[in-house]
């Protein structure tokens, strides 16, 4: 009962992935979802991680995963992280559909994992805390002309973190919630998107001047802060939008 417990959404590749392997290096007990049962495989053979096929729509399917964690008698930290851009488009361009399923992945599937984070957390055992991480986006902070679905989801969920933060900070809940809002990462998404260019070098370098430091951040980074949110050491850290970019969102370092 000594050994923290962790429920990471979108837990199979990127971020996700890092943040699943980075818990486990740190002796936590791990439940992971996702729809990519193959990437699972490895990452549960290497990790000893505990993986539940799920999409975070799937409201029934919640049933499943918060019985799997509720079996480990605590939930100490939960990082929101699953979400997608595919189909996104601009103001004009953008369907019907493709706006519903990138909200309803990204808004909806995230208050789910709150929703259902703070029902097993709030009946922890005695001094046991939560922490629950919602994985925005700088764009969230920012409009991106191309991208308004993902745009507009990602901005939605850093009010629904504060939200979440100042209910359960009334209701006494000793579970706090903060977003974070990584800038470019070099995730397999990333990756795929350089190589579909057609120049992935100039594509890299591009990418790379987004941010004053030029580079892309590291997977492992982003785990790193989340780490750090998930522990006692940001104890009075709750409702905040932590900005991990590489000073992009600072100011116009070209200027």
């Amino acid at each position: 009962m000594t050994k923290r417990v962790a429920l990471v959404t979108g837990g199979t590749s990127g971020i996700g992935e890092a943040v699943v392997r980075k818990m486990c290096e740190q002796d936590i007990d791990v439940v992971y979802t996702g729809s990519n049962t193959e990437a699972a495989e490895r990452i549960s053979a290497s990790t000893g991680a505990q993986f539940v096929k799920h999409d975070v729509r799937d409201e029934d399917g919640w049933q499943q995963v918060v019985a799997t964690v509720r079996k480990k008698g605590r939930l100490d930290i939960v990082f929101a992280n699953a979400g997608v851009n595919s189909g996104d488009a601009d103001i004009e361009n953008i369907s019907v559909s493709d706006w519903r399923n990138v909200l309803d992945i990204n808004c909806t599937g995230a208050m789910l994992t709150c929703k259902n984070a703070i029902a097993v957390m709030k009946d922890n055992p005695k001094d046991v805390t939560g922490s629950i991480i919602v994985n925005s986006s700088v764009v969230g902070l920012f409009g991106l002309p191309d991208d308004v679905a993902y745009t507009t989801s990602k901005g939605a969920v850093g009010s629904l973190t504060k939200s979440v933060a100042v209910y359960c900070a009334r209701q006494q809940y000793n579970i706090r919630c903060n977003s974070i809002h990584p800038g470019i990462v070099e995730t397999p998404n990333i990756l795929n998107a350089m190589q579909e260019s057609g120049d992935v070098e100039a594509a890299r370098q591009f990418l790379e001047s987004a941010s004053p430091l030029r580079r892309l951040g590291k997977a492992e980074e982003i785990a790193d802060l989340v780490l750090y949110l998930a522990s006692d050491s940001s104890s009075f850290i709750t409702g905040a939008q932590i900005v991990i970019d590489g000073g992009a969102t600072a100011g116009f370092s070209g200027v």
